[in-house]
């Protein structure tokens, strides 16, 4: 499957999860606010602001296939540091532990995923370029 829609619909699947909660920062902002406070993240204006414009950017460079290998970078890099920040299962007991826990396993999942999408957008590069 090689095609143009198909690999649209990759890209799609996979920045959704970024560009729904980028947008829920940005149309409730004080939803936003109350996230990063939630979090211990000061100020939480600017947390929300750069977490918004990173989930935002990245979403785009994915979609639209260019540098999307900077997007998959700076999202990888964002749901890494989600695990201590938010998810730090270590800390916790019980139901709430696994759950951070199945949270942060979710994270690294989807941090393969990010990078088989980078390694197939420089290969298909490639491809088109002739060069393979």
């Amino acid at each position: 499957m090689a095609s143009s829609g198909f690999w649209l619909l990759a890209r799609l699947c996979l920045a959704l999860m970024f560009l729904c909660s980028g947008l829920a920062k940005v149309l409730d902002w004080q939803g936003g606010l109350q996230e990063m406070q939630g979090a211990g993240l000061n100020p939480p204006w600017l947390f929300n602001l750069a977490t918004a414009s990173l989930l935002l950017l990245g979403s785009a460079l994915l979609l639209l296939d260019r540098a999307l290998w900077l997007g998959a970078a700076a999202l990888a890099v964002f749901l890494l540091l989600t695990i201590p920040l938010v998810h730090h299962f270590w800390l916790l007991e019980g139901s709430a532990a696994q759950l951070s826990l199945y949270f942060a396993l979710e994270h690294l999942a989807v941090v393969g995923g990010l990078m088989a999408v980078a390694i197939a957008s420089r290969l298909r590069q490639l491809l088109v370029g002739g060069l393979v």
